[in-house]
C-alpha cells in the first residue's frame, strides 16, 4: 500500500468550516484548524475528544490515578502502576473502565482497589465516557478511524465524516543520509536561527541520541525550544536520585560511582581514584560524599534532600513538592522507596512550566501532527515504531492501522519535510520504522537504497568554535618506542595518542603487579631477608596497600593469592635466580621499590629491573631480570601463553589481532648487545600454579613459557644438527625416517632447498618444497621405513619450531617495522594528519582499546 497523501489543512478546514463543532484525533491538528478561522466563533471549534470533555487541557490520568492510589492503599508502586496502567488501556479500547472484569487474569486486589479509586475520581476518560456532543449542533469529525472506543462514545449517528487523507499516494521527499548523528545535528543547525525557530519543528525519538544532542546543541547555540526534557531529565534531579542510591552500596561504594555527583556539583576529583572505595580516599572533595551518603541520606529524603541543596547551592522546590506529594519527604530513604522513586520518575511525566516558544521539538511515538511550516525528522529508525500493546481487548490489527496511518500523517507534517537519517550507525545498520516497509512498493534494506542524497562529514559553521593561537615552536619528535606502546599504536594510533595525553585511574592490578616485581627485585638482592615470616608480613602490607580497591569480603582470597604469589617467586629464584652478578656493569638507578624503602634495604643488583634504551633500533624498555648473559625473564601476573601464541602476537604482516611486541623487542635489543648469541626471553607467570597450589601439587616448571633468538636464518637452522636431533627425538615415523637417512644426507637435501615463507600446515603440504623433499628423502632411505610419512612428520616439526621462535630475519623485520611505526608518529605530531583509529592491520580490536568512547563514529 502507497503512502496516502494527506489532504491540505485549507481543504479539511473548507469542509468543517460551516460546522459548530469540528472533532479530531489530536490537538496540534485541531490547533492547525482554529488558526483558520477567518470569522469569530463562539465556543469550540476544532478541538480532541479529551479537550472536549474537559474543557481544558487534560492532565494525565495515569499519574493522578496512581498518586490517589499511593495514598489510599499500600499496595506495591509497581503493582499500582501495572494496575492503572492496564485499567485504563482497557477503558479506552473497551469503553468501560469494568471492561477489565472480562479478562480474569488481569484482575487481582490491586486492579479492583483502582477500579474503585477510579469511581471516586474526576478523569478525563470518566469525562469522555459521560459526555454526549450536543445534540443543538452541526458535527462534524476528522479521521474517524484515528479514534477508539472511548473516544468514539461522544459521537451520535448524524456526524458528518470529513477524511484526513486522499486516493492519491504521497511521493517521500529523498533522505539526507549522513555519517553519523553529529552530523545531523550539525546540518540542523544550519538551518535554524534564533530568527526562525518559531517556525521549525523537530521529530524525534524522545529515547535516542537525538534527543540530548539536539537539546543540547540548541541550547549552546541560543535558540529558543520547547517539548524537549521533562521532570526526571532535569540534570540536578538525577544526580540527586543518583545520589540516594548511592547511599545504598555500602562500603563497595566507589570514586567512580560519585564522580557523576560530584561533576554535577562542581567537585573537582582525581582521575587516579577512581576505582579506588570512597571510604579509602582521603580527599577534600570526597569527604562531603562519604558524610552525606553515611548520615542525611540515610536519614530521611528531606534530610537528604538539604544537604544536597547546600553542596549544589540551589533550591529544588519542584522535587521537595513532588516528594511531598507521594509521602516521601519525611520517609527514610530505604532502598526500596528509592527504587519506588526512580521508577515513578521513569514511568510518569511530572507536570514542569515550559516555555512554548521556539523550535518544537516532538517525539515520533507520540505527536501525531507538527504543526509548523518546516518540519525535520530525525534518525527515523526502528525507534519510531511503535510497540503494540500485548493485551486481550486490544484489537491488534486495528491498533496497528492507526499507527500506520498516525506515521504517515506525521511524515508530512509541515510545508516543507527534510528527513535527516543514517544507513549505519555505531558500526551497525540502521533499521528504518516498520511502516515504510509496510508503504513503500519498492524493497529496500537501507535509507541509501531509496531516494536520498548521500552527505560527507560537515565541518560546523556555527560558532566560533576553539580559541587557537600560533605556536612558535617545533615539534618534538620520538626516537623510541616501549613495547606497551608499540602494542596499543599497532592496534589503533587515535587510542595511543590518548593513552598519551590523557591521565587514568589507578588499576588494583597494576598495584599488585608493581608490588610482585618490587618483591622480586628484592628478593634477587636480599634473599637472606626474607623467610616465612617476612612473607606473611609482606603479605600484610600488599593487603593494606591494595586495600582501597576491594571489598573487605575478598580478603581471605587476596591473602591466599598473595601468598602463593610471593612463594612461587621465591621458589623459582631459588631455583632458577642468577648465579653471577658480575657479568653486567652497575645500572644507573631507575625508579624506586618499595620493599627497598620498607626493609631500608637498597637493591643495586645489574641484573634486576634494568632500563635499555636504543635509539639505533628504536626501542626502550625495563627488563625484570637479567638471568644470564643470553637469557632475560620478565614476571607476570597474568594467565600463560605458549611459546607460539607469543611468537604470534609479534606478527607484522598483518599484525596480530593483539599484538604484543614485549619479548620481540627486548630480544631484538638484547641481540645487539650479544651478538651472534643464542638468547633466550622467558615470561614467568607467578599466579599460574594458583589453583594447584591450593591443592598442594604445584609445579614451578609449569609457569614459564620461554622464546628463543636463533641468530641466523631459519634455513640455516634447518640444515643444523640441531634441527637433525630434533627430528630424531619426535614422531615415530620421522624417527626412523632420519636415523635411516642420517645427518649428511639430510643436511644436503635441505641446504639445496629454502624453506617456504608460509607456515600454514596445507601450504607446506602442497609446495614444490614439500614434494621436492619428500622425493629426495624416499631416495635416501630404505624400503623398511615410511620415508612419506616421515618426511611429512619433519616439516611439522620444524615449522613448529618456526612458529614459536625468532629467527634473524624475523627480528629484522620487527626493527624495521618499528622505524616505521616511529615515523608515521613522528609525521603524525608534526600535524600531517590526524591519528587515524585503524592501524597497520586495519580495523582496531575494539577490546583492547581503552578510549572507546572518544573513538568518534564514522571515522577511521
Amino acid at each position: 500500500m502507497p503512502i496516502q497523501r494527506r489532504r491540505p489543512l485549507q481543504a479539511i478546514y473548507d469542509d468543517v468550516r460551516d460546522h459548530d463543532l469540528v472533532i479530531v484525533p489530536n490537538n496540534p491538528l485541531a490547533d492547525a484548524l482554529n488558526r483558520r478561522l477567518d470569522e469569530p466563533h463562539f465556543g469550540t471549534f476544532a478541538t480532541a475528544p479529551r479537550r472536549l470533555a474537559t474543557g481544558r487541557r487534560e492532565s494525565a490520568e495515569d499519574r493522578t490515578a496512581f498518586l490517589e492510589l499511593v495514598d489510599r492503599t499500600d499496595h506495591p508502586w509497581k503493582a499500582i502502576a501495572y494496575a492503572v496502567g492496564n485499567v485504563l488501556q482497557c477503558w479506552e479500547h473497551q469503553g468501560t473502565p469494568t471492561a477489565i472484569e472480562d479478562y480474569p487474569a488481569f484482575v487481582d486486589e490491586t486492579t479492583a482497589a483502582v477500579l474503585e479509586v477510579l469511581g471516586d475520581l474526576q478523569t478525563t476518560s470518566g469525562q469522555l465516557q459521560a459526555y454526549e456532543t450536543p445534540t443543538d449542533q452541526s458535527v462534524a469529525v476528522v479521521g474517524f478511524d484515528q479514534l477508539t472506543t472511548l473516544e468514539r462514545s461522544i459521537l451520535s449517528p448524524d456526524v458528518d465524516h470529513v477524511d484526513l487523507f486522499t486516493e492519491e499516494a504521497f511521493s517521500l521527499p529523498e533522505f539526507h543520509v549522513f555519517d553519523g548523528s553529529s552530523d545531523i545535528v550539525d546540518a540542523l543547525l544550519d538551518t535554524v536561527t534564533p530568527e526562525n525557530a518559531a517556525d521549525v519543528g523537530v521529530v524525534l525519538d524522545g529515547s535516542s541520541r537525538y534527543s540530548a544532542l539536539v537539546e543540547s546543541a540548541l541550547e549552546a547555540a541560543d535558540i529558543p525550544f520547547y517539548g524537549g526534557p521533562g521532570f526526571a531529565d532535569d540534570p540536578f534531579h538525577r544526580t540527586f536520585l543518583r545520589l540516594l542510591r548511592v547511599a545504598h552500596r555500602g562500603s563497595d561504594t566507589t570514586v567512580e560511582d560519585v564522580t557523576p555527583i560530584c561533576t554535577q556539583l562542581g567537585i573537582d576529583v582525581p582521575i587516579e581514584h577512581a576505582e579506588k572505595r570512597l571510604s579509602e580516599v582521603d580527599h577534600p572533595g570526597l569527604d562531603w560524599c562519604a558524610t552525606v551518603t553515611d548520615g542525611p541520606a540515610a536519614e530521611s529524603f528531606d534530610a537528604a534532600l538539604q544537604a544536597f541543596e547546600r553542596q549544589a547551592d540551589r533550591e529544588l522546590d519542584a522535587l521537595r513538592a513532588e516528594l511531598e506529594i507521594l509521602g516521601l519527604l519525611e520517609a527514610q530513604p530505604t532502598e526500596e522507596r528509592v527504587q519506588d522513586l526512580a521508577y515513578y520518575l521513569q514511568t510518569y511525566d511530572v507536570p514542569i512550566d515550559r516555555e512554548n516558544e521556539g523550535v518544537l521539538l516532538a517525539d515520533a511515538t507520540s505527536a501525531g501532527y507538527v504543526d509548523r511550516p518546516v518540519v525535520f525528522f530525525l534518525g527515523m529508525d526502528e525507534g519510531w515504531t511503535h510497540s503494540a500493546p500485548n493485551r486481550p481487548w486490544v484489537d491488534a490489527e486495528a491498533q496497528y492501522e492507526r499507527y500506520i496511518r498516525q506515521f504517515q500523517l506525521l511524515v508530512q507534517s509541515g510545508s516543507e519535510q527534510y528527513y535527516l537519517v543514517q544507513d549505519t550507525a555505531g558500526g551497525q545498520p540502521v533499521t528504518p520504522p516498520l511502516y515504510l516497509d509496510e508503504l513503500l512498493a519498492e524493497e529496500f534494506e537501507r535509507f541509501s537504497d531509496l531516494d536520498s542524497v548521500t552527505h560527507s562529514r560537515m565541518e560546523p559553521t556555527t560558532g566560533t568554535g576553539f580559541d587557537r593561537s600560533p605556536v612558535d615552536v617545533d615539534p618534538t619528535t620520538i626516537q623510541t618506542i616501549s613495547q606497551s606502546s608499540l602494542n596499543r599504536y599497532v592496534n589503533s594510533p587515535r587510542d595511543y595518542l590518548f593513552s598519551r595525553v590523557l591521565d587514568t585511574p589507578d588499576k588494583d592490578y597494576f598495584r599488585e603487579g608493581n608490588l610482585f616485581h618490587d618483591f622480586a627485585e628484592f628478593y634477587v638482592n636480599h634473599p637472606e631477608r626474607i623467610g616465612t615470616a617476612e612473607i606473611e608480613e609482606i603479605v600484610d602490607v600488599m593487603i593494606d596497600t591494595v586495600r582501597p580497591f576491594f571489598s573487605d569480603s575478598e580478603e581471605p582470597l587476596r591473602r591466599r593469592k598473595y601468598r602463593i604469589g610471593l612463594e612461587t617467586i621465591v621458589e623459582y629464584l631459588e631455583e632458577y635466580g642468577p648465579e653471577d652478578h658480575d657479568f653486567l656493569t652497575p645500572a644507573t638507578g631507575w625508579g624506586s621499590n618499595f620493599f627497598a624503602a620498607y626493609f631500608d634495604a637498597p637493591v643495586d643488583s645489574p641484573l634486576t629491573e634494568r632500563w635499555f634504551e636504543s635509539t639505533d633500533i628504536g626501542v626502550k624498555g625495563k627488563i625484570d631480570l637479567v638471568r644470564s648473559p643470553t637469557h632475560l625473564l620478565d614476571y607476570k601476573s597474568g594467565s600463560k601463553k605458549s611459546a607460539t601464541q607469543v611468537r604470534k602476537g609479534a606478527a607484522i604482516d598483518p599484525p596480530a589481532d593483539i599484538p604484543n611486541f614485549q619479548a620481540a623487542l627486548y630480544l631484538a635489543y638484547f641481540r645487539s648487545q650479544q651478538p651472534d648469541e643464542r638468547i633466550q626471553f622467558t615470561f614467568f607467570h607467578f599466579l599460574e600454579t594458583l589453583d594447584e597450589a591450593v591443592t598442594g601439587t604445584p609445579n614451578v616448571d609449569e609457569t614459564m613459557t620461554t622464546v628463543t633468538y636463533y641468530p641466523h636464518t631459519f634455513d640455516a637452522f634447518v640444515a643444523s644438527r640441531e634441527a637433525y636431533d630434533t627430528l630424531l627425538d619426535g614422531y615415530n615415523d620421522c624417527v626412523e625416517t632420519f636415523s635411516d637417512l642420517g645427518f649428511e644426507e639430510y643436511r644436503e637435501i635441505v641446504s639445496n632447498r629454502s624453506f617456504p615463507e608460509t607456515t600454514e600446515k596445507d601450504e607446506l603440504r602442497s609446495s614444490a618444497f614439500a614434494d621436492a623433499f619428500t622425493t629426495a628423502v624416499q631416495a635416501g632411505t630404505s624400503d623398511d621405513v615410511d620415508a612419506e610419512k616421515g618426511a611429512d612428520q619433519a616439516i611439522r616439526a620444524l615449522n613448529a619450531i618456526r612458529r614459536r621462535a625468532f629467527f634473524e630475519g624475523d627480528l629484522d623485520a620487527i626493527e624495521a617495522f618499528v622505524q616505521d611505526r616511529i615515523e608515521e608518529i613522528n609525521s603524525y605530531r608534526a600535524g600531517s594528519g590526524r591519528f587515524p583509529i585503524d592501524g597497520p592491520g586495519g580495523e582496531p580490536n575494539y577490546r583492547r582499546i581503552d578510549y572507546r568512547d572518544l573513538l568518534l563514529e564514522g571515522e577511521r
